[in-house]
């Protein structure tokens, strides 16, 4: 169409209607060609698609399926394919009782074969079977003909004897189609090549001599007496190959008139499920609409429901804030109305009764406003107790270390003080000689001064031996309490859990069956693998053996895993690295945990961090434990 892709994009849904009638124009002045060369229809506004050759009522039905058809059409083709359907209606509705026309095939010269008539399905026949031609063969046997002829594809092989001269007939069928036609045919020119036909058998059937003879049935084979012509007629039926392909020609029409019945259907169906399609799309575009609304309003109120919550904490705390200030304030304004009244104490009896009356509610008012105060203050303290009983085991612990430390930094500054005024004195009486009085009040000083730093020295050793004493009990107690958990809580902490009890110095197992697998079968791994665990678990234990040297890192002695030593080096070139450092890793764990009995030892173990469990930690996860029972429960 002559109109712009400007003018296509501001056509409305609604307009549509309106524009058909300029392509509708174009369609029957013949700008535009519906009419094919042989009678067929075609689409013009469709040209780069493979199918081109309409039938009336297809084309109809594909121009108002594109009018009418979904949102991916675009407006230009929505109009085209209307004006089409228009033109279909009002211009071609004679078109729609035609089918279209066929080309009309050249007639073809009728042979004399055409018109013969055969014996349906394709059979041959031969003749003149005598049995002294074929040298002890069994000619009664169907798979000797068979066998015979194989070239030609039979599919059967009858025989038919005559006692009297010792002859026989043979029936040979073939498939009914036209290779089996064509294999028939063949046979029989065979027989022509051999001069052995129908027709040489006409001419010497009185004397044929010892050859076979051989030809495809025919009307007079079909209307022979004997046994052969009786076998024709109750199998097989007479046909000229025109009659055949007659009714090979009704057979494929009436396939194609059916498969065009179903195509139709098809097609039907198939505007049908778009049409669902569409209404499916359409509400399935509206569900998710409202789906993002709902989900909007949603995500809005919970945002405002959080604002509300902050806004409502905000206006608590400050309404508390103005209570304890207003509380402050009127325990002030009671005790400076106490002040005035106790200035009043000398007036008369009266007004002593009225400050007494004045007094004993001021003292009730206090008394309340004390109370609220007094229950302010223990909520603030529940509120901190919490955090402070956390902090609790963790001050004490490091109390300890610092009160330690200070005393040790305290007998140290005292030692070296005293050690300043033993020079000092020493000094002093190599001064003696001069000014003699002066130097005595002097040493006399730096003397009590002496004394008194011995005494304070003697004093902090006392409570440095005081503490040391107590935090070996309190060492004492705390390991007691571990070994009394590991001892009463082996059912509890066993298993995969974060806390647990873990066998400090023995030798894992998972990297020597793995290390086993990549070189033995799977039986047989695991027998060398526990093998190998129990050799180096019993290296262990042997106290001649210590792997392990002096360092200095930073000021601070460590001992280390000696890396040089012959056998660790001989496990690792060997076995590699995994089962090296399960090994190494259980020598640290000996040195560390049991040093002088070298045999493994429980441990309450972190396994989440990999690290030593604490008695708070383990408290806690049994805590845990015993409420999960109890809401189980």
């Amino acid at each position: 169409m002559d109109y712009s892709s400007d003018q296509e994009s501001d056509i409305s849904e609604s307009e549509i209607v309106e524009y058909k009638e300029k392509p509708y124009e174009q369609l029957k002045t013949g700008k535009y060609k519906v009419k094919g060369t042989n009678g067929t229809l075609r689409c013009p506004f469709c040209a780069g698609k493979k199918k081109q050759d309409y039938r009336y009522k297809d084309l109809l039905q594909h121009a108002s399926g594109v009018a009418k058809g979904s949102a991916n059409r675009s407006a230009k083709q929505k109009v085209n394919h209307l004006a089409l359907a228009k033109y279909l209606e009002t211009d071609l509705a004679s078109e729609s009782d035609q089918a279209p026309r066929a080309v009309e095939p050249k007639p073809v010269t009728r042979t004399q074969e055409q018109d013969d008539l055969f014996v349906w399905p394709w059979t041959g026949i031969i003749t003149n079977i005598v049995t002294e031609q074929m040298n002890g063969n069994d000619l009664g046997d169907s798979a000797y003909w068979l066998k015979k002829f194989s070239k030609h594809k039979p599919l059967e092989v009858h025989t038919f004897w005559n006692d009297m001269d010792q002859t026989a007939l043979a029936i040979v069928r073939f498939n009914n189609d036209w290779t089996g036609f064509m294999n028939a045919t063949a046979f029989e020119k065979a027989f022509e090549a051999d001069r052995h036909s129908k027709k040489e058998w006409n001419v010497q059937k009185q004397h044929p001599g010892s050859n076979i003879y051989g030809w495809v049935a025919r009307a007079d084979d079909y209307s022979s007496e004997g046994p052969v012509g009786e076998y024709l007629r109750n199998t097989g039926e007479l046909k000229t190959i025109s009659d055949i392909v007659e009714a090979a020609k009704q057979d494929r029409n009436t396939i194609v008139a059916n498969l065009a019945n179903e195509i139709d259907l098809k097609n039907e169906n198939l505007d049908e499920l778009q049409y669902k399609y569409n209404e499916k799309s359409m509400s399935l575009s509206r569900m998710l609409e409202e789906k993002d609304k709902l989900h909007h309003a949603f995500y809005e109120e919970t945002r405002k429901m959080q604002r509300l919550a902050r806004d409502h904490v905000r206006r608590i705390l400050e309404e508390q804030e103005k209570l304890n200030y207003e509380l402050d304030s009127k325990r002030k304004e009671l005790d400076s109305w106490c002040k005035e009244l106790n200035k009043r104490e000398a007036l008369t009896e009266r007004e002593k009764q009225k400050l007494d009356d004045e007094k004993k509610k001021n003292n009730e008012r206090n008394n309340s406003l004390q109370m609220a105060s007094i229950e302010q203050k223990k909520a603030d303290e529940n509120v901190l107790k919490l955090v402070e009983e956390q902090k609790r085991e963790k001050e004490e612990a490091l109390s300890k270390i610092l009160q330690l430390e200070k005393q040790l930094d305290a007998k140290q500054k005292l030692e070296m003080e005293i050690e300043e005024i033993k020079g000092k004195l020493q000094v002093m009486k190599h001064l003696g000689d001069e000014d003699d009085t002066a130097v005595q009040n002097k040493m006399k000083e730096m003397n009590e001064d002496l004394e008194e730093k011995v005494g304070e020295m003697e004093n902090l050793e006392s409570l440095n031996q005081t503490l040391i004493v107590k935090e070996r009990q309190s060492n004492d107690e705390l390991q007691a309490a571990r070994t009394e958990l590991i001892t009463g809580l082996k059912d509890m902490l066993s298993g995969r859990t974060n806390i647990g009890l873990k066998r400090m110095g023995e030798i894992e197992e998972k990297p020597f069956v793995k290390t086993y697998k990549q070189r033995f079968s799977l039986e047989e791994a695991n027998v060398q693998a526990y093998t190998l665990v129990s050799l180096w678990q019993e290296n262990l234990k042997k106290p001649e053996w210590h792997p392990f040297k002096i360092v200095e890192v930073e000021g601070k002695t460590l001992e280390i895993i000696n890396e040089e030593d012959e056998k660790l080096q001989k496990l690792k070139q060997e076995w590699g690295d995994e089962i090296y450092m399960a090994v190494t890793t259980s020598l640290k764990e000996i040195n560390e945990y049991n040093p002088s009995g070298r045999y493994p030892v429980i441990e309450l173990w972190n396994f989440k961090e990999g690290r030593k469990a604490t008695l708070k930690e383990v408290i806690q996860y049994i805590l845990k434990n015993l409420k999960t029972l109890k809401r189980k429960r």
